[in-house]
Parts: C-alpha cells; sequence; structure tokens
C-alpha cells in the first residue's frame, strides 16, 4: 500500500493535522480539506497508518441514533513521542498548551495495549451528544459497561452526564487522574 502514496508530503501533512486534533472528533471531510484531498484518500491513508500501527480510531458509542453523534472518530497514536515528533513540540510538560490531550492519548493507548497484552477483548468507545455531553473512554467487556473520564488535573472532578446514566444504567464510572491511573492500567504504583 505504501508504494501506492503519490504525494507522500501529503500523508504527513495528514499525520500533522491529526496530531493537533488529538482528543477532538475528527471529520474525513475537514481533514481532506486541510490536506488537500479527498475524502476517500483520507480515509485510506488514516487506514495505512492505522495498520501501520501509528495511530488507532476510537469510535462513538451510538445506540440513540437521535441523541448521540454516529459518524465523526476520534484519532489517537499509539506513541505520544512520534506524535510530539510530527509537529516538532518538545517543551516540558509544564510549559505545554496540550497536556490534557498528550495525557489522554498517553492514558487510552496505553489501556489499549494493557488489554492486548492481558489477552482482554473489549469494545471501545467515547460518548458524545450533540449538545456536548462527553464521555472521554468506555469499553464495553462481558456485557458490562465502564465509563472513564481522563483529567490531567488530580483535584478535577468529573461529571458524568445525566444523559449518560440513564441511557446506560449497567455500568461503572471511573475518573482518571496522575494519582490512580498505575492501578487502571494494571501497574503497580
Amino acid at each position: 500500500m505504501w508504494e501506492r502514496i503519490q504525494k507522500p508530503e501529503k500523508l504527513t501533512r495528514l499525520l500533522q493535522a491529526l496530531a493537533y486534533q488529538v482528543g477532538n472528533e475528527v471529520s474525513y471531510h475537514e481533514l481532506g480539506q486541510i490536506v488537500d484531498l479527498d475524502n476517500q484518500t483520507v480515509e485510506n491513508y488514516i487506514t495505512l497508518l492505522e495498520q501501520t500501527f501509528i495511530i488507532f480510531r476510537l469510535p462513538p458509542l451510538s445506540r440513540n441514533l437521535r441523541k448521540e453523534l454516529k459518524r465523526k472518530r476520534k484519532i489517537y497514536f499509539y506513541d505520544n513521542g512520534l506524535r510530539n515528533a510530527v509537529i516538532a513540540q518538545f517543551q516540558p510538560l509544564e510549559l505545554r498548551q496540550d497536556a490534557g490531550a498528550l495525557w489522554e492519548n498517553w492514558l487510552i493507548s496505553e489501556r489499549k495495549k494493557a488489554l492486548h497484552y492481558r489477552g482482554m477483548h473489549a469494545n471501545t468507545f467515547f460518548w458524545r451528544t450533540q449538545d456536548q455531553q462527553e464521555i472521554d473512554y468506555i469499553e464495553e467487556r462481558d456485557g458490562k459497561m465502564w465509563a472513564y473520564e481522563m483529567k490531567w488535573s488530580p483535584k478535577a472532578k468529573a461529571s458524568f452526564s445525566k444523559t449518560f446514566t440513564q441511557a446506560y444504567p449497567e455500568h461503572e464510572l471511573q475518573l482518571i487522574h496522575r494519582d490512580n491511573f498505575y492501578e487502571w492500567l494494571g501497574e503497580e504504583g
């Protein structure tokens, strides 16, 4: 598939656009406009980047088609260092404007790796309604659902939407921050 890339500079620009949008929903149409590619080519490039373990897509949980967003995905990098290199951002974390996005990307990518290493299968999603209610990360395993909010600040409070808790009453909610992430990833602190 690599040999069919006729304009590798556009692939680089696509990676940069994705790096700036980590943790946000992405539209192939919008990405295509930024990079000057058609939607199908954007999707093909994203598939290539996913197959080479550079990025992964997180789809929306969409069971109430009228309220929840269905089409957009979130795209994360398997490695924050690669993400930072693509956009040449190497400042210390305390000087970064994107610390929260880096934190969310790192947690979700490490969680996916931890599940894989343990041989645990989970359907993974994010959840968001048209009126901007959101849950960062959801796992569905063995018929149960776990919802997680990722906050860089240990002082942050999680606010889980009543819309979500009413729509999905059989779930477990958890706030993940700098003081409790080791346990969530299944590592020693």
